[in-house]
């Protein structure tokens, strides 16, 4: 039957080794009362839909150094700030108010438009001060600018006669709407990796055979993996890249290549691939990591691990970011009226 999930565990000659490997490993961090379950054709289940939000950092405080944790107690005083912040910020706004006036229209929005979550990514014991684990000072490893190789974008905003605003193609890929882009991370949300954002932090995992589909509310992108598959060849580019993936253990791992040109995540190129781990620990726990390897913008590859926390209750809400969404239109309807009253300008003073 379609969406039938077994919730027979695995063999106790199997569940033996495992035992072993817990009381062997402090920070394996397996609900001692949670079993792993299965689906009908044998994938372990992590079917559902999880949401990234976290206060945790990608990279870390550099002041925090090698600091790979928080105790206790700083992490609790780390989220009491959150909540309370989250608290006022939620608080009604007063309509007679002036306009900020540094022209900050952020300012439109309060609390209960955004979803940054108010946990601190908690990991094998550990209250992380960064999801970067790999290099140990939890910073992106990057080449020296003049070293990296260029995004697609710089690479035609370069070439002569070519102005910012001559086109779509020259605006980012979330302003066109295609995935939603953070520009001060220069990440999408959809991935890989999926990073979390300001709001909609939340993705349906459904398993068939053969397949994996990772459906990201921001902006409903519906990612496939294929399993046990091989990559198809490089000039079959996706804006999220061709994702190919198998099980090891009862860890699934995803191997991303092939990424459109005009996409990158964290500065990277179209050499990039990313390697994604989905390790399901609990009930209501996904351990998500994820190595970033490109040679041509990082010194060496990186890795980072975030937390997946279940969300039953919720369903996906379609996001319609073309909706009422007038901001490419009026980008490149603006210059061209520049570019009409500059010629206009320049033909008065002949």
């Amino acid at each position: 039957m379609p969406g039938f999930r077994s919730r027979l565990t695995k063999p106790l000659s199997k569940l033996w080794p495992l035992a072993l490997m817990a009381l062997a490993a402090p920070g394996w961090s397996v609900a001692a009362d949670w079993t792993l379950s299965y689906t009908a054709d044998g994938q372990p289940d992590i079917e559902g839909i999880w949401s990234n939000a976290t206060q945790t950092r990608l990279e870390r405080a550099a002041d925090l150094g090698d600091k790979r944790s928080y105790t206790n107690a700083e992490a609790a005083a780390l989220e009491a700030r959150v909540k309370v912040g989250m608290e006022r910020s939620m608080a009604p706004s007063d309509a007679n108010r002036s306009p900020p006036a540094d022209g900050n229209v952020a300012s439109a929005y309060n609390s209960f438009w955004l979803e940054r979550g108010s946990n601190v990514t908690l990991i094998d014991g550990e209250y992380r001060t960064s999801m970067i684990v790999e290099p140990s000072n939890g910073q992106i490893p990057w080449l020296p600018i003049d070293e990296r190789s260029p995004s697609q974008l710089s690479r035609w905003l370069s070439m002569p006669g070519v102005e910012p605003f001559d086109g779509p193609e020259l605006q980012t890929i979330g302003e066109r709407c295609l995935l939603f882009w953070d520009f001060r991370t220069s990440n999408s949300s959809a991935g890989p990796p999926m990073m979390p954002m300001i709001y909609n932090n939340n993705y349906q995992i459904v398993q068939s055979p053969g397949y994996v589909l990772i459906y990201a509310e921001m902006m409903h992108d519906a990612r496939i993996v294929r399993l046990d598959a091989q990559h198809r060849a490089p000039h079959m580019v996706q804006w999220m890249g061709d994702s190919v993936g198998h099980w090891e253990e009862d860890t699934l791992v995803v191997v991303t290549k092939n990424m459109h040109p005009q996409q990158s995540h964290f500065g990277s190129s179209e050499n990039i691939t990313i390697t994604e781990q989905f390790q399901r620990t609990g009930e209501d726990d996904i351990v998500y990591s994820f190595t970033m390897d490109d040679p041509s913008v990082y010194r060496e590859p990186w890795r980072a691990q975030m937390q997946m926390k279940r969300r039953p209750e919720d369903r996906i809400y379609e996001y319609a970011c073309h909706e009422g969404n007038y901001a490419l239109g009026g980008i490149l309807g603006g210059a061209r009226v520049q570019e009409r009253e500059s010629s206009e300008g320049m033909q008065a003073d002949r």
